[in-house]
């Protein structure tokens, strides 16, 4: 299923040693340096220098790597972290490439692989190590030290064709032959190396899909579940993708549109201790019934939202729900508002996010067949409309359900039921729609729950000190998997 899923490229030619060729998405062949190894390897050495990613080197092997990094640098409980193994290999005598094998991990068990719970050899028992194996506990001292440190119970490799472009593309042109350079030349080359790389900004594993999907103009729905730590990822992704690439982006959220001046003053801010107690006075992170959207994970969301606009990146954030309204009214002002901010950037990309019911293209809910989600109205308006529900594998979310005994909502951690179709995030667009009007599908992987900001430090990454330990939540099974 899966394969029917990652749609293929295109190839408009195979001479995949021209630098200055720009693919809308990331090309599934490698890239072939016009170079020998030798002669590739220091330009490759510079290049991760520059980026401001250390490395280890093995020395004659052309083998590095890199330091631990933590993605956007946001919370330590809901924090992914990354490094890269890089091998030089020798295609021909005067030919080479690179593999980049993108390892990840995370503090939660979404990244967890089957059995990874279970003991399958020798073990050792050291004071609070009990039960690791040799090889694992060798491993638990390669780990992040410091303020990087933390236990890690997930993780996963990918080969990353992603950044082996991407440093093709930084390094290729200056390896073209040429006739010997002067000592002006190499020092104005290596001036436009340092350049290019000072705008290096560490996006996650490429999602695929996505980029031939945003359009300037073009509005995105995502109807998700709320409570989440992977959609906030998902979405801190994709803006920093899409930015990165030259798309700019302005990111609707369902948050009461009374507190968008407060998103939009922190979006632009420095990060200042201020600046959060002023967005965390926003009373929506303190609703009696926490439904996900004022998780831990939309904080940090925020906050690699701003970081990305403090790297010169094109990103903005609005709010554009109206919770004292309800039915049809709500929707028809939800409508206008995504409409307004869309009007207003026609050269923007809207990812727009909410529960799953709004972004429906189709008329009608099980209760109401006249019912008009905001998705069927926008698209009514807007040349460009694409609706995309959450696809997910079993985990866990912070659900709001009722509660019929009690007759109020209850409010916590719940098991949700998914379908695994890998753990690589993706956008897949039908031929058709559906009988909701969704269009497709973006799918985040195995689901774990994000708590209240409030009970979080108040959503400050890394506020909380004792944080690297997610305290430990009964999780009560829900029969339903969906809002």
């Amino acid at each position: 299923m899966r394969s029917g899923i990652v749609l293929s490229l295109v190839l408009l030619g195979l001479a995949v040693g021209c630098a200055g060729r720009q693919e809308p998405e990331t090309p599934d062949y490698e890239a072939v340096y016009d170079a020998p190894l030798e002669e590739m390897w220091p330009s490759v050495r510079e290049y991760f220098k520059d980026a401001n990613l250390p490395f280890r080197e093995d020395p004659g092997s052309r083998v590095l790597e890199t330091d631990w990094k933590q993605e956007f640098g946001g919370s330590k409980i809901a924090g992914y972290w990354h490094r890269y193994l890089v091998m030089g290999k020798r295609e021909t005598p005067t030919k080479s490439k690179l593999w980049i094998i993108r390892v990840t991990k995370s503090v939660n068990k979404t990244l967890m692989a089957p059995g990874r719970e279970l003991a399958w050899g020798q073990s050792l028992d050291r004071d609070d190590e009990q039960g690791l194996s040799p090889e694992d506990l060798e491993a638990r001292f390669a780990f992040p030290q410091g303020e990087n440190a933390f236990y890690v119970d997930s993780a996963q490799g990918h080969r990353d064709l992603h950044m082996e472009w991407r440093v093709f593309r930084g390094i290729a042109p200056h390896l073209e032959k040429k006739a010997p350079v002067s000592a002006a030349q190499k020092v104005a080359r290596a001036s436009d190396a340092k350049s290019a790389a000072a705008g290096f900004t560490e996006c996650g594993q490429e999602i695929i899909g996505l980029k031939p999907r945003a359009k300037a103009g073009g509005v995105m729905l995502l109807g998700e579940l709320h409570g989440t730590q992977e959609v906030p990822r998902f979405i801190a992704q994709a803006v920093c993708q899409l930015t990165t690439s030259g798309t700019p982006v302005s990111l609707g959220l369902e948050l009461p549109v009374e507190n968008e001046a407060r998103i939009t003053a922190f979006v632009k801010s420095a990060g200042t201790e201020e600046d959060w107690l002023k967005l965390m006075e926003a009373p929506f992170w303190r609703s009696p019934y926490p439904d996900g959207r004022g998780s831990e994970a939309v904080a940090n969301m925020l906050e690699q939202l701003r970081q990305l606009r403090a790297r010169g990146l094109d990103v903005e954030a609005f709010f554009y729900d109206h919770p004292k309204l309800s039915g049809q009214k709500r929707e028809d002002a939800l409508t206008a508002t995504v409409l307004s901010h869309v009007k207003a950037g026609p050269t923007r990309f809207h990812l727009v996010v909410s529960g799953n019911i709004h972004p429906r293209t189709a008329q009608g809910l099980p209760w109401d067949k006249q019912y008009q989600p905001m998705g069927r109205l926008l698209k009514a308006q807007l040349k460009s409309v694409m609706s995309l529900d959450m696809a997910y594998n079993s985990g866990s979310a912070w659900i709001c359900a009722a509660d019929q005994r009690a007759g109020k909502l209850d409010c916590g951690v719940k098991e949700t039921k998914g379908k695994d179709n890998g753990d690589r995030f993706f956008v897949h667009v039908w031929d058709s729609p559906n009988k909701d009007g969704y269009h497709g599908v973006f799918y985040v992987g195995r689901v774990s729950a994000s708590e209240p900001a409030i009970e979080k430090g108040l959503g400050r990454p890394g506020a909380d000190d004792n944080s690297a330990a997610p305290a430990a939540v009964d999780a009560a099974p829900v029969a339903a998997t969906r809002r």
